[in-house]
């Protein structure tokens, strides 16, 4: 009962503590010898460590035809290994009063336990087992293809909505492995052999291309010295690492289709290509999304769905990707509303950016808002270790954990008008309708 309840304390604090930082976040930062990139912060303010590990490989590092194997490791990862029994590794954590996980983006995969302080050496040495002494046979590949399979079935094929991002991708690019998700395609996974999930393991995952990012109640110097003992040994990996120098090229035309689900509200997508994460045009989107969908009082909710009442919900947000991603808009439409003037309505309020001022008071209003989510992001010992990562891996400044505000803080009016004006064009986007499967044309 009591690690039953110290589980549930941890993730309340993982996720709801919001942590009183004075100043910068301060940090530790160095490789060892093996390639392995360390990063240490140390909060003593609670009982608790955030031990998680950042490998540079995500669906964009394969190849056509054998997609979903970043995915895939995702879950062959917590199949143990020599010292750590077949389902043993939630276990193993959850009975030391901690909790993991781990996802996966087109750009990176990422892992995590977050576990009272005194149990910090058991994460390293957990992460450090996958790292070195990962079991990859023929019983845990195939009952991962299983659970893939399902989890297939489950998130995409059989919920309402659930292939939005996969036809959106699919559709805005051509060229691009961003046209694939992380899930990739069942066949791939289903004829990929043992020889080649081995081979993607000891390309992707090896010490040069992880970042160990630990946050919480520690001492540096004695974790400098567990990190060395778990970590410093693990032989530097050899194999030539695929990163994608395709670009994708400029869309010179609307691309718009439909898309027959299993719903009973219809919907409408709208994609714009927008630049890479980090480049200056990037926060101005980012920022944009906020003014247009962040919150009741944000533009389309005002407009959209409560003045005029055409949708459920509307929502914008940026999927900015290492490489230049999209700026997405997703409207459930009301009953009664056809997509088509849910569609007008959206675009109606793309216009009034790219052609009216932003006045004062709402502009301020904008740049508190994105202060506060950047504190926000900062708040907790997982979000501070995933973030100092995370800069690290795309920027290679983890101090953008301090700094990176500023980039938003830059941005001006006309700059979100500007990019307005640039990116959200007709010839730019992608539109999609989602309609129920009974409007399909036999």
């Amino acid at each position: 009962m009591k690690i039953r309840l110290l589980a549930l304390m941890l993730a309340f604090f993982s996720t709801g503590i919001m942590y009183a930082q004075q100043g910068n976040i301060k940090f530790t930062e160095y490789d060892l010898p093996n390639g392995l990139h360390v990063i240490l912060h140390q909060d003593n303010t609670t009982p608790i460590v955030a031990v998680t590990i950042l490998y540079h490989v995500g669906s964009k590092n394969e190849v056509e035809g054998r997609t979903g194997f970043a995915h895939f490791f995702e879950h062959l990862m917590f199949e143990g290994s020599p010292n750590i029994p077949r389902g043993e590794y939630f276990k193993i954590t959850q009975s030391a009063g901690g909790t993991l996980n781990a996802n996966t983006s087109q750009d990176r995969t990422f892992y995590y336990e977050l576990l009272p302080s005194n149990q910090l050496e058991l994460g390293l040495w957990l992460e450090s087992e996958r790292l070195f002494h990962l079991r990859i046979d023929s019983t845990g590949v195939e009952t991962q293809r299983a659970v893939v399979k399902e989890e297939r079935k489950q998130s995409y094929d059989n919920r309402p909505y659930g292939s939005l991002i996969e036809e959106t991708m699919s559709h805005a690019y051509k060229v691009h492995p961003y046209k694939w998700t992380p899930i990739g395609f069942p066949q791939d996974i289903n004829q990929a052999t043992l020889q080649e999930f081995k081979d993607f393991h000891d390309t992707y995952y090896v010490p040069n291309n992880a970042t160990l990012s630990i946050a919480g109640d520690i001492d540096i110097e004695a974790t400098k010295k567990l990190v060395e003992k778990y970590f410093g040994d693990i032989p530097r990996g050899t194999k030539p690492l695929y990163r994608p120098s395709v670009v994708e090229p400029p869309q010179n035309a609307e691309v718009r289709d439909t898309v027959y689900d299993n719903i009973q509200l219809p919907a409408v997508i709208i994609a714009y290509h927008m630049p890479a994460q980090g480049t200056p045009d990037s926060y101005a989107l980012s920022m944009l999304t906020t003014l247009l969908s962040d919150g009741e009082s944000s533009r389309l909710s005002k407009s959209v769905v409560d003045k005029q009442q055409l949708g459920l919900q509307v929502m914008a947000f940026p999927f900015a990707l290492e490489d230049p991603g999209l700026f997405l808009t997703f409207g459930l439409v009301n009953m009664g509303v056809s997509p088509d003037v849910l569609e007008k309505a959206i675009l109606d309020e793309f216009e009034k950016v790219k052609t009216e001022e932003i006045g004062d008071v709402e502009f301020k209003k904008l740049q508190n808002k994105t202060e506060n989510d950047f504190v926000t992001g900062n708040s907790t010992m997982a979000g501070i270790a995933e973030n100092l990562a995370n800069y690290h891996v795309y920027f290679s400044d983890a101090n953008l954990i301090n700094t990176e505000i500023d980039r938003y803080m830059k941005v001006t009016k006309e700059d979100l008008k500007r990019v307005a004006n640039q990116y959200l064009t007709k010839e730019n986007r992608v539109v999609l309708y989602y309609l129920p499967k009974s409007k399909a044309k036999n």
